[in-house]
């Protein structure tokens, strides 16, 4: 049970410590109260410093609203660190935060690049880097495109049920039939869908548009949710299924690492995985 004496803030009027450490350490506080840490016992561990000195760094964070105390709980992070986070993900927009690793992606691999969100039942382009290839598509910042149909728009749909792809593939799926097996109705469609959502990327075999391939990975942020997708895409010629393959680490590699920019927490699984190719 939390040492509710433990919890309580010292008077307001006390003098928060000064200096570089005390910001370090107070900053080390908010972390292990992020991590888990619930009481001053146990933030003391975490932080290495006395007791006395965690429990004023505390009762000045629970002060400024940075931490608060919640009854039979203990300490948890507070409703201005909530304030901040939004204020920090609308100072940089989703594009902004992700051009850098989009960039890294299109040197790295030489092909087109792709930035979408969601729009109710479609895509919507945010970001498009050409490739060096001399190819066009019709894709372009700003433009829609059925979700069902293309890469970037099955990497948003990985989290959705069945259900919804059922829907989304009737009002604007694959529109040929170059996928393997040449089958594009609905159970070929859920099958393929199973199979991405289970690996965490999705594929865009000629569904879309002749002769154009690609490889995508869904963004997510902090709450973990699907918020957007990348995508890197070529001409058949330059994109085998044996190519596709190799890509599908640094297509995943670059999502991890702008999902990271938006709050997302890269599993231990993930983020230990030998040989993942640097996006950037």
């Amino acid at each position: 049970m939390t040492d509710a004496s433990s919890l309580t803030p010292l008077d307001p009027d006390a003098a928060a410590p000064a200096g570089t450490q005390t910001l370090m350490r107070g900053l080390a506080v908010v972390q292990a109260v992020a991590d888990g840490a619930r009481d001053l016992k146990e933030l003391c561990a975490r932080i290495g410093v006395a007791r006395s000195t965690t429990h004023r760094l505390a009762s000045c964070l629970v002060q400024e609203r940075y931490l608060r105390v919640l009854p039979g709980v203990g300490y948890v992070l507070g409703p201005k660190l909530i304030e901040l986070g939004f204020q920090a993900r609308e100072a940089f927009p989703l594009a902004t935060l992700a051009r850098p690793y989009l960039d890294g992606l299109a040197e790295l691999t030489g092909d087109t690049i792709h930035l979408a969100v969601r729009d109710n039942d479609e895509v919507l382009y945010l970001e498009k880097i050409p490739g060096k290839k001399g190819l066009e598509m019709r894709s372009r910042v700003g433009h829609r495109m059925p979700l069902a149909a293309t890469g970037v728009g099955k990497a948003l749909l990985l989290d959705a049920d069945e259900p919804q792809w059922k829907a989304l593939h009737r009002v604007g799926g694959p529109v040929s039939s170059r996928a393997p097996g040449g089958q594009q109705g609905w159970e070929a469609f859920r099958e393929r869908m199973r199979g991405y959502a289970a690996q965490g990327y999705a594929f865009d075999l000629e569904d879309n548009e002749p002769s154009i391939r690609c490889v995508a990975a869904p963004v997510r942020d902090a709450s973990s949710g699907i918020v957007a997708a990348i995508s890197v895409s070529s001409t058949v010629p330059y994109m085998s299924l044996e190519r596709m393959d190799e890509m599908v680490p640094a297509v995943r590699d670059a999502a991890m690492r702008i999902s990271a920019e938006l709050g997302w927490i890269i599993p231990a699984a993930a983020s230990a995985r030998p040989g993942r190719p640097a996006a950037s």
